[in-house]
């Protein structure tokens, strides 16, 4: 339809869909919306969102007659015996039946109103004409008006045929393996769908054939059923991991073995081997307008769309299994694993080398698919037990552990990009609870140098432990308070792999002692009413080293000797000391304040006084209080000894405090709690505290028990006060037994020691691997999981929905985003304004995916212990585009 008359025809016939109403369905007037558009554009930048709506809300039948119009032409070509030939059942009329359902079915999700509809006009059962009493119908001969007669009184004239959502969906699989259309035509074939995988690789050996227009036909289909399954984003955080979707769930649930390895090996295979290495320029300009890249996108999506999605209880196929998810837990050849291990730092580690390119603009070329390809990673990881075991056994878990580390580090202060430094930690923390991986860090560290600057230790000579201890270090004290929300997950890797580590650097044990310096202070502990949780849980971590790493350990030993006053100031703690302390140490600051000549706190990296709790009201600050530095306390910068060298006096950063509204308002806030907080192992009092009827939660071949968080959330109230008796609720119960035997008895035997010195002398060391400690036993290894809840899955889904809704942003570069102005309930979009026209965003910034789904993350109590009110709750976010009809500019991005 290259013509302007032509447009201006079709333009005159979307306005009739609301002007006139109820037209007849066979009218000839439908044949237009397959026949006259020529391209995608001229759909999505004729049918605007307005008209889509003015539709919808006014003339509804006419919607409904337009579905059934070109889902039935679709059917029609689907089935035709020439399709798809140009004269006879033209693959135009069927693309563009395609982009004609893939223009307006957001806009009927996004009302809520039309939900009863959408189930029974989609979902509901329908009649059709038998094929005999259609033919009948067609024929004006006299024997055939007789045989329709006939079956009519024979009551066959219609019959009961599936809903129409799922023809619908049967067919455009089908489509994905058509011959001609998206496949070649294979010899001698007398069906035209053949489930042939459609690139080599898992479950291919032999190189598949193709073209630029199958390509182009495979991205057309993906996109409508990624739009399909996009039901999700108009559902809140809450209700969609309960609700769920019915197009994923019968997707998911399909019984034909053969077409779900077809769908998952193509999707898989044309995901993993995208290169971003073959692209021939060195800049970010329109890369994706590239079809391949297009492809590989939509197809990358849709497969994390089917792979993460559990099926809900009240769905009626919650007794079957996601059998997408099922599969890929099955793979198990070498060759395999070694494909999709490739594939995904292929993709994964272009950033880290074009981050060291001093071509202009290199360094946001094709970070495409970054975050999606470590979701992907996470997905395999945690479904298939034998793939983790491979990357661990040949040692490819190194790799992942620099490049999960590298996006953390990267991200961390981007806050559009907060889910996925998250998401990244909590990768982490699945690996660490594999014995191997925590066996593995021991091996040195070679070619350190070798890494991008972001995450390069100067001078560094240790271990993968020692990288891995000073990295989450770096994270906490570089972030800025960030991600306060995750220090527990960072704590748990520690702690996951703390039994298996040996030989560890007096360096990595210094910083490990820094962290509890600050976590042990006054105002960290007197902050709000769960800090103290993150103090038990690095000294777990502690003493599994201890107990099952003594002798291995000496400089480690060595910087706990070196903090003796520390533990023994913990252990006499009270609330009138801790307050005295935090005065006294205000008193220090408003001194050294008043004295310009004393840099000491600037030197120290320290913040301002406005950091400390008063005595009357001892809290952190709240995030925006925090200055712009490299780096913060957690507790307070003078709870470090003055006879200190300037590196142990280094703090990381603060835990934010309780200025969170109250949860009780539920969906209408944000869904900013739906990430586990505290990580200690759940205790049997706490079990007692879980509220009653808290649903169970799993997701099917997850590779944890799932059942290890306490998830007890930072303070609801605005103004937390400390007593005595909580204080006595928590201290007593603080694992100091160990380290207190410890130094006891070690102590002695070292009464000529310089403790002020980090490295310690060889006769030292000596000293410490050969003393035998008594009244020390191992305990039992205490692994802390992941934990899968409807909360944690809500923010899981939503921030995968906010990846697809961003890149197809970037995709659309104009009017043609799926998504484009209608009101998303999944995430928030943020408008942001224009950066100016650049070779890399010609027409403004668009983001990679927001984040700060859980910078309140503290408030909620993800396994509802302590039974407060609104706890097992995930808030709502809503959107900044209510109904506005969108321009496709390249000025939105997604924060979850």
């Amino acid at each position: 339809m290259g013509a302007s008359d032509s447009k201006l025809v079709f333009k005159k016939g979307i306005f009739k869909l609301s002007e006139d109403r109820n037209i007849a369905a066979d009218d000839p007037y439908w044949a237009s919306f397959w026949e006259l558009p020529e391209s995608t554009e001229d759909i999505f930048s004729l049918f605007s969102p307005a008209d889509i709506r003015r539709t919808r809300d006014t003339a509804l039948e006419n919607l409904e007659t337009l579905i059934l119009a070109v889902t039935s032409r679709l059917f029609i070509l689907r089935h035709h015996p020439s399709f798809p030939d140009p004269d006879f059942a033209p693959e135009r009329d069927a693309l563009n039946c395609i982009r004609v359902l893939t223009r307006i079915l957001p806009f009927l999700y996004e009302a809520e109103q039309l939900q009863p509809w959408e189930d029974k006009f989609f979902w509901g059962v329908r009649r059709k004409r038998t094929r005999r009493a259609s033919l009948a119908r067609d024929v004006l001969f006299d024997e055939s008006q007789e045989e329709l007669a006939k079956l009519k009184a024979a009551g066959e004239e219609f019959e009961e045929v599936k809903p129409l959502a799922e023809e619908l969906i049967d067919t455009l699989v089908d489509l994905l393996f058509f011959a001609d259309f998206t496949l070649p035509k294979p010899q001698n074939a007398k069906n035209k769908v053949t489930y042939a995988i459609w690139s080599s690789g898992v479950g291919c050996n032999t190189p598949v054939a193709t073209s630029r227009e199958f390509e182009s036909n495979r991205t057309e289909v993906l996109r409508l059923l990624l739009t399909m399954t996009s039901q999700s984003m108009f559902m809140s955080a809450n209700l969609l991991p309960v609700t769920g979707v019915k197009t994923i769930s019968y997707i998911v649930t399909c019984p034909d073995k053969q077409v779900v390895l077809s769908t998952l090996c193509s999707l898989l295979n044309t995901s993993l081997k995208y290169n971003p290495a073959s692209w021939k320029i060195p800049y970010n300009v329109q890369v994706f307008k590239d079809p391949k890249l297009i492809l590989v996108t939509y197809a990358l999506q849709f497969l994390l769309v089917v792979l993460l999605y559990p099926i809900p209880e009240s769905d009626p196929n919650y007794t079957k299994k996601n059998y997408f998810r099922h599969f890929l837990g099955r793979l198990h050849r070498p060759q395999d694993f070694q494909f999709i291990t490739e594939g995904i730092t292929r993709v994964l580690n272009y950033p880290l080398h074009a981050s060291t390119s001093y071509i202009p603009g290199n360094q946001q070329t094709n970070n495409k698919l970054t975050s999606e390809m470590i979701m992907f990673f996470w997905e395999v990881t945690q479904c298939n037990k034998r793939f983790r075991a491979f990357i661990i056994d040949t040692n490819r878990s190194h790799d992942f552990l620099i490049l999960l580390i590298y996006y953390a580090m990267d991200y961390k202060l981007d806050a559009s990009k907060q889910g996925v430094v998250r998401m990244c930690v909590f990768i982490l923390q699945t690996l660490s609870v594999e014995p191997n991986f925590g066996k593995s860090l021991n091996k040195k560290f070679e070619n350190q140098e070798t890494l991008p600057p972001t995450i390069r230790l100067n001078k560094f000579n240790g271990s993968y432990a020692d990288f891995l201890i000073y990295s989450i270090y770096n994270i906490i004290t570089t972030s800025q308070g960030k991600l306060t929300a995750i220090y527990p997950a960072l704590l748990a890797v520690i702690n996951n792999v703390a039994a298996h580590l040996e030989n560890l650097s007096a360096s990595a044990s210094s910083k490990l002692l820094q962290l509890f310096s600050s976590m042990s202070s006054p105002s960290f502990l007197l902050g709000n009413d769960s800090n103290h949780d993150l103090l038990q849980s690095l000294l777990e971590s502690m003493n599994a080293i201890i107990e099952h790493q003594f002798s291995k350990n000496p400089n480690f030993v060595y910087a706990i000797l070196r903090n003796q006053k520390r533990f023994e100031a913990l252990r006499t703690f009270t609330l009138e000391s801790g307050q005295q302390e935090i005065e006294r140490r205000n008193r220090r600051r408003k001194e050294r304040a008043s004295d310009p000549g004393d840099l000491s706190e600037d030197r120290r990296g320290s913040v301002d006084s406005t950091r400390s709790p008063s005595s009357s009201h001892p809290r952190l600050p709240v995030l925006s209080d925090v200055p712009e530095e490299d780096t913060f306390a957690i507790g307070d910068d003078d709870d470090v000894d003055e006879d200190e060298d300037d590196e142990q006096q280094a703090t990381p950063s603060e835990s934010t405090p309780t200025d969170q509204p109250s949860r009780a308002s539920s969906v209408s806030s944000g869904i900013d709690d739906a990430v586990p907080t505290q990580l200690r192992g759940m205790s049997e009092k706490a079990r007692g505290k879980m509220p009653a009827g808290m649903p169970t939660f799993s997701r099917q071949n997850s590779t944890t028990s799932l059942a290890s968080y306490t998830t007890t959330g930072y303070s609801t109230t605005d103004m937390f006060e400390p007593t005595p008796a909580w204080i006595e609720s928590w201290l007593p119960e603080l694992p100091l037994h160990t380290i207190l035997t410890l130094m006891s008895q070690l102590t002695p035997k070292l009464p000529r020691v310089d403790f002020t010195t980090e490295t310690p002398s060889a006769s030292t060391l000596r000293t410490i691997v050969k003393t035998d400690i008594r009244g020390i036993e191992p305990s039992p290894i205490r692994i802390q999981y992941f934990e899968w809840s409807p909360l944690s899955l809500g923010w899981y889904e939503s921030l995968l929905w906010s990846f697809c809704f961003t890149a197809e942003m970037q995709v659309a570069k104009g009017t043609v985003g799926v998504w484009n102005g209608t009101s998303i309930k999944l995430f928030r979009v943020e408008t942001v304004a224009p950066s100016g026209p650049s070779l890399s965003s010609p027409r403004g910034a668009v983001d990679a995916v927001g984040s700060n789904i859980v910078s309140r993350i503290g408030s909620i109590n993800l396994r509802g212990v302590g039974g407060t009110e609104g706890q097992g709750e995930v808030r709502e976010s809503r959107t900044g585009t209510g109904n506005g009809s969108g321009t496709g500019l390249g000025g939105r991005s997604a924060v979850v």
